[in-house]
């Protein structure tokens, strides 16, 4: 057996992280801004070790643009490096002075913890750069400056340096197809993306860009509401006032701040943008939290920021692992409490937000069961009495009368005609006008067992119909007047997939209503939602009320004038299709003609009279 070292080939190592390790080269700035905090926060610690002394007032990182030496100039006053130290962590790839760091100096304190950990972000500086020097003074008393130089190939060259403070100095030569970063413009939105919320002051061409400390490293006791409107907009500066907000601090099992808003939802809501900005140590990482977020919380707004979150060698996004997915479940389970706690205790406000929070909410619970068992009791319905209330009061009311049904209606009350037939009836109806209720009702069933939801118009219910004056008596060949009514309206209509049937209605005032199939509805609704749409052939049932007048006349029509009885039959059909929002556009022509036939005859019958 034998065993050998792998050799890495430096001049094929550099054009690789010049070209593919990171996605965006603005993300140079990043990187070596971090580095200038970096250098500053290892300077604090060694404060704390005793081993230096300094004011606070010195600590800064300066950014300077020469666009007519085509420079950049990133300075800070962190601890520098001596002659080894450069030879250790830049002439090393990959070589993390971090990770060294930790390790020497290992502390708990989360202000001292250390933004990089790969030791490549410098070399990211040739992605813009055909040349980049380094200028470095270690804070080590009688230490001599250090110059380093490297046009990035394998060779650089190291001399002594003039720098006359401690700290570094690293300039960037910038080419010509990357002239764009000598605009300050161009620098200021690059700072202000990646870097608005580092803890040392950062100058660029003397002007700081980053006042403000991040609202999320206080304690939300410490944070009035007018902050956090403050920070939402410095986040969304186009977006509308956020509803509310959730506040994070975990130190246990892992760290973890942040804030996370509801926004208001309107028509122009993009359901499917991730917009929680993800930061590492106060470094922005993305906006794209999709690992780290539950699906039915990506609506949400706001930042979240974990020295814990594994990232990419680039710093770019996530890498799933047990941490994330731990991360995910917590955060899903605070956004419960803060529901939850605001039915409690603000529910005014909770129904008032509640066209915002019932997606979240719904999603939530069908995608989530530990979500759902936390929120499963704040899942609100407005009803036919127009308050508001829950499944397990409905149920609890109910229980006796209504032997487990969940009456609702996905209409909204004022288009729904079998409505009044319950109202009458002193029926409580829900209202499921939601696109998403369809499914939530089918998923609540399979938790509400016994229970069940009845459609008003998904079953012809016993509790509509007045058996008393049901036309039951029978003529000589054994016919009720009933079912001759129901089979003239069946000849009449003459179509594959519908039944007609007559039925004695508590109210007289409703001549007929369509029944379709709750399953097979429920059935259509769902391949609509996934993209499964097509050709669903559904069983209908056209009712027909004996008791009223209409219907009635109808039918007294059939011996003298038949036609104008076929074509009042299909009127009333195509009206019932209209009001359960089932009918087809391409017979709309059919429909206008037909309705000013029909009015024509009936004038025509009238002053025959």
């Amino acid at each position: 057996m034998a065993q050998g070292t792998l050799k890495i080939n430096t001049d094929n190592i550099l054009p690789i992280i010049k070209q593919w390790l990171y996605s965006d080269k603005d993300i140079f700035l990043r990187e070596l801004v971090s580095n200038s905090c970096d250098a500053i926060n290892k300077l604090k610690v060694l404060r704390d070790e005793k081993q230096t002394d300094f004011n606070d007032d010195e600590l800064r990182v300066d950014i300077q643009i020469d666009k007519d030496a085509k420079t950049i100039k990133i300075t800070d006053s962190g601890l520098g490096m001596n002659a080894d130290e450069v030879e250790n962590y830049i002439a090393q790839l990959a070589f993390s002075g971090a990770e060294e760091f930790l390790k020497k100096y290992n502390t708990d304190k989360e202000s001292d913890q250390i933004i990089g950990h790969f030791g490549l972000g410098f070399y990211s500086a040739y992605m813009v750069s055909k040349n980049v020097t380094i200028d470095t003074l270690s804070y080590v008393d009688n230490s001599k400056p250090v110059f380093w130089s490297c046009d990035g190939s394998s060779e650089y060259t190291i001399d002594e340096g003039k720098r006359e403070t401690r700290g570094t100095e690293i300039t960037l030569f910038i080419d010509e197809e990357n002239a764009e970063f000598l605009e300050e413009n161009r620098l200021k939105e690059i700072l202000m993306r990646y870097c608005a919320f580092l803890p040392y002051p950062i100058f660029l061409n003397g002007t700081q860009i980053n006042a403000k400390e991040p609202l999320w490293l206080r304690n939300a006791s410490d944070c009035t509401d007018k902050e956090y409107q403050e920070f939402f907009r410095s986040l969304y500066p186009a977006e509308p006032e956020p509803i509310f907000w959730v506040h994070l601090n975990v130190d246990y099992p892992f760290n973890l701040k942040g804030i996370l808003y509801f926004p208001r939802v309107d028509r122009r809501f993009d359901w499917k943008q991730s917009s929680i900005k993800l930061f590492c140590n106060r470094v922005f990482v993305s906006d794209n939290c999709k690992d780290l977020i539950p699906e039915y919380l990506m609506i949400l707004r706001g930042a979240l920021d974990s020295p814990d979150i594994p990232l990419n060698v680039s710093r770019s996004y996530l890498q799933m692992d047990r941490t994330v997915r731990q991360l995910s479940t917590h955060i899903a389970k605070k956004i419960a409490d803060r529901l939850n706690n605001l039915y409690t205790n603000e529910r005014e406000k909770f129904i008032q937000y509640w066209p915002d929070l019932e997606i979240i909410i719904k999603l939530g619970a069908m995608q989530d069961d530990k979500f759902y068992d936390r929120i499963k009791e704040i899942i609100i319905w407005k009803n036919s009495l127009d308050e508001w209330t829950t499944t397990a009061e409905y149920i609890e009311r109910h229980k006796e009368n209504y032997k487990n049904k969940i009456y609702y209606t996905s209409q909204d009350s004022k288009d729904s005609h079998c409505l009044e037939l319950y109202r009458d009836k002193g029926i409580e109806v829900l209202y499921a006008n939601n696109y998403i209720d369809a499914s939530l009702i089918s998923f609540l069933e399979g938790k509400l067992q016994p229970a069940k939801f009845q459609r008003i118009d998904g079953a012809i219910d016993d509790a509509i119909l007045d058996n008393s004056r049901e036309k039951t008596v029978l003529d000589a060949d054994g016919k009720t007047e009933g079912s001759k009514i129901a089979s003239f309206f069946q000849s009449a209509l003459d179509q594959e997939h519908l039944e007609v049937e007559a039925k004695s209605l508590t109210s007289d005032k409703l001549p007929s209503f369509l029944v379709i199939d709750e399953q097979q509805r429920r059935m259509r609704e769902f391949l609509s939602m996934s993209n499964q749409g097509g050709a669903f052939p559904m069983k209908r049932t056209f009712v027909i009320n004996t008791n009223n007048k209409l219907i009635n006349n109808i039918y007294k029509l059939k011996e003298k004038q038949s036609e104008l009885a076929n074509s009042m039959i299909a009127h009333l059909y195509d009206l019932s299709l209209l009001s359960q929002k089932e009918f087809e556009p391409e017979s709309l022509s059919n429909f206008v003609s037909r309705s000013s036939d029909v009015l024509e005859k009936l004038l025509s019958l009238h002053e025959e009279k």
